[in-house]
C-alpha cells in the first residue's frame, strides 16, 4: 500500500461505469491515485470520484475527452501527466461496442469503433509514453476474446479489437525496457448496456458455451488488471483471457 504524495498514479479510460469503474476501485484500494476519464458520463464519473476521495482525500480526479479526437487525446495526456507530476499506469479501457452487420456498415460506425477502441488508445499511449518511462510504468489494454475469433454481426468491432491485441504486442517491443505493456481479454463479463442487444435465450446460450458454466464479473477483470499492474514485474507483451475458458471452446 502506498500513501500520500508518493502514491503512484493511474489513468483509466472509459472509467465512469462498469468495468472501468471497478478497475478504478481496485487500483485505488491498492493505494493508487486515480484519474477517471470519461466522455459523456460526467455524473457517474463525478460520483465515483467523490466516493474514492471520501475513502482517501485528494486521491481521484476526473478528466473528459473524446477518444475519437486526437486533439482531445493529446490534451488528456498532458493533463494526466501534469495532475500529480507523474503517471505510472495507463489502462486503455474506453470502447464502443455495437453490431455492424455486413451490408449496413457506415463510415461513421467504422470510424467510431476503430477510433474509440484502437486509434485513441494508440495515440494516448504514445503521448503518455515519456511520463510512463520516467516512472518505469506500464500499460494494460482491454482487448476481447472476439479480437482473435470474430463475433458474428460485429465485424468492425472484432477487427478493432484484433488491432488492440497487435498494439499490445507491438508497444511491448517499442516501449521496452522501460514500460511494460500487457492486455486483458474479457469473455462474457457484462452484457451490453442496451438490454435489447441480447435476448434472454441468447444470454443463456452464450453462458452454456462457457466451460465454467457461468458469467464472469467485473471484479474478475479488475483483479487481473491489478495483477498485471502491481504484481507482475517480469510480464510484458502478454494477453490474458479472463473468460471462464470460453476462448478454448470457440
Amino acid at each position: 500500500m502506498f500513501d500520500g504524495e508518493d502514491s503512484p498514479v493511474a489513468l483509466v479510460t472509459g472509467a465512469a461505469q462498469r468495468l472501468g469503474a471497478e478497475i478504478c476501485r481496485r487500483l485505488h484500494a491498492r493505494g493508487y491515485r486515480i484519474i477517471i476519464h470519461y466522455r459523456h458520463s460526467a455524473a457517474a464519473a463525478n460520483d465515483l470520484c467523490d466516493a474514492l476521495n471520501t475513502l482517501r482525500p485528494k486521491s481521484a480526479v476526473t478528466l473528459s475527452a473524446d477518444m475519437n479526437s486526437i486533439a482531445d487525446v493529446e490534451v488528456l495526456a498532458a493533463k494526466a501527466a501534469s495532475q500529480w507530476q507523474r503517471l505510472d499506469v495507463l489502462v486503455n479501457n474506453a470502447s464502443s461496442f455495437y453490431p455492424t452487420p455486413m451490408g449496413s456498415v457506415t463510415e461513421l460506425q467504422w470510424n467510431d469503433l476503430f477510433g474509440s477502441n484502437l486509434k485513441g488508445a494508440f495515440f494516448l499511449s504514445q503521448a503518455v509514453a515519456p511520463a510512463l518511462k520516467m516512472a518505469a510504468g506500464c500499460i494494460v489494454n482491454l482487448v476481447d476474446i472476439y479480437g482473435s475469433k470474430p463475433l458474428k454481426s460485429y465485424p468492425a468491432y472484432s477487427m478493432a479489437k484484433a488491432g488492440v491485441a497487435m498494439m499490445t504486442q507491438s508497444l511491448a517491443l517499442e516501449l521496452a525496457p522501460d514500460v511494460r505493456v500487457n492486455g486483458v481479454s474479457p469473455g462474457a463479463i457484462l452484457w451490453p448496456a442496451e438490454e435489447t442487444d441480447y435476448s434472454i435465450q441468447e444470454k443463456q446460450e452464450l453462458t452454456q458455451r462457457v466451460p465454467l458454466q457461468r458469467q464472469g464479473e467485473a471484479t474478475d477483470i479488475a483483479q487481473t488488471v491489478v495483477f498485471l499492474v502491481a504484481d507482475a514485474p517480469y510480464i510484458t507483451g502478454q494477453i490474458i483471457a479472463v473468460d471462464g475458458g470460453r476462448s478454448v471452446s470457440l
